[in-house]
């Protein structure tokens, strides 16, 4: 048997890098159930491996480093979330709810303004470099940032998402200097994007560098977080909630309340915190509406 790394499923029918090949493959019965279900990015181990027509069985994965359900793909190293400078709009709140949801994952983010050719937004990258994240700008169609955007991504599978329109598909192709995706157009009508990915496909920039490029989304839930500890997935909320008076503190409607005195102190940015109720009141409701 050797291992190697799902790449590809299109009707169960994975697609299976090994030492720099890649083989069609069918899975065992057990792991075509539900519970056992192969992933993207699953490393695997496959057998009868017919080397001349490039065909095998996978037997067996490799127990997962983490995992995501949507969409589904496993060993995550980074998750890169991208925003537009302008045309979309960047959506602030979509990008607090990814960063919110990488932290509970414990995943490394990372987030790229793309499109700075058309407003470089600097507020924005300071607001985030300020908080401790890693925040890189790129004009995808004129291939600036792009060198800089790969040093971040060597040695690590990479899960680029992001609003359907922001240019990841430009960003990839600018990143491989070949035309790997189908390019949207901006709805001139509406300034929404047109999603072109239909799914999740790894492409291999170089040895151990993989990226991932997932289905366009414009909602993104994080059910997963309970409300009473979001706080803890925000940064900076997180640093001044030691300073609440109370034990169970939602930091919304309380009195001396360390969050609300650092947001009053200009410690803690006002749209984050307005977010963080947004997404707070969101999960509070969900969970009182339970059946």
């Amino acid at each position: 048997m050797q291992e190697g790394i799902v790449i590809s499923n299109i009707s169960n029918i994975y697609l299976v890098e090994i030492e720099e090949k890649v083989y069609e493959c069918t899975a065992r019965g057990k792991l075509k159930k539900e519970e056992n279900q192969l992933m993207i990015g699953d490393k695997v181990l496959v057998e009868k491996l017919d080397t001349t027509d490039k065909k095998g069985i996978i037997s067996k994965v490799v127990v997962r480093n983490n995992y995501i359900k949507r969409p589904k793909i496993a060993n995550i190293s980074q998750l890169v979330f991208v925003i537009s400078s302008k045309i979309p709009k960047p959506d602030l709140l979509l990008l607090d709810k990814q960063l919110a949801f990488a932290e509970f994952l414990k995943i490394q983010p990372l987030i790229i303004i793309n499109k700075t050719d058309l407003d470089k937004q600097v507020k924005i990258k300071d607001i985030y470099e300020r908080i401790g994240y890693t925040v890189i700008q790129t004009a995808a169609k004129n291939k600036e940032g792009i060198e800089e955007l790969k040093d971040n991504l060597k040695n690590k599978i990479s899960v680029f998402s992001g609003n359907s329109g922001v240019g990841k598909s430009t960003l990839l192709n600018s990143i491989f200097n070949n035309i790997i995706t189908l390019e949207g157009d901006i709805s001139k009508r509406n300034k929404k994007g047109k999603n072109t990915t239909t799914a999740t496909t790894i492409y291999k920039m170089e040895e151990n560098t993989y990226i991932a490029d997932t289905p366009g989304f414009s909602s993104f839930d994080i059910y997963e977080i309970e409300s009473n500890k979001l706080y803890t997935y925000f940064r900076e909320l997180n640093e001044y909630s030691k300073n609440c008076e109370f034990i169970g503190c939602t930091h919304i409607k309380e009195q001396n309340c360390g969050i609300k005195q650092a947001l009053k102190e200009g410690k803690i940015y006002e749209g984050r915190y307005n977010n963080f109720v947004k997404i707070y009141n969101k999960l509070k409701d969900k969970e009182e509406h339970k059946w």
